[in-house]
């Protein structure tokens, strides 16, 4: 295990698949994040303008670094179609030190390193 305090968790909830693979194309296209993984089908309940709602929706988790956060929650307000988009960021404590040398490679601009590629 490796220290892994530079590394973040990104939670993000989209309305359906075609926005959520939206979203994960554009920050993986910006090199902001490292992996997007899609979870379909989550249910969702939540208290929105003095209401009880619920909703179907795409549970979006980013991989990214601390450094790429604020461009990440940037693209994410503007693209995103919420006005109030949920945008969690978790702070990693430990992980595998060859996945978190492919994320911090892939998020750096760099050419990521080859070999059969963590997700």
């Amino acid at each position: 295990m490796k220290r892994a305090a530079d590394f973040r968790l990104v939670l993000v909830t989209a309305p359906d698949l075609k926005t959520a693979r939206a979203l994960a194309k554009a920050a993986l296209t910006a090199k902001l994040v490292a992996c997007a993984n899609l979870v379909p089908k989550i249910e969702s309940h939540y208290w929105w303008q003095g209401k009880l709602e619920s909703s179907a929706e795409v549970l979006i988790l980013f991989k990214t670094t601390r450094a790429k956060l604020a461009a990440l929650e940037k693209l994410i307000v503007a693209e995103h179609p919420y006005d109030t988009p949920e945008f969690i960021a978790l702070p990693l404590a430990e992980g595998n030190s060859k996945y978190l040398d492919w994320l911090a490679a892939s998020t750096s601009g760099g050419k990521p390193l080859t070999g059969t590629e963590p997700h």
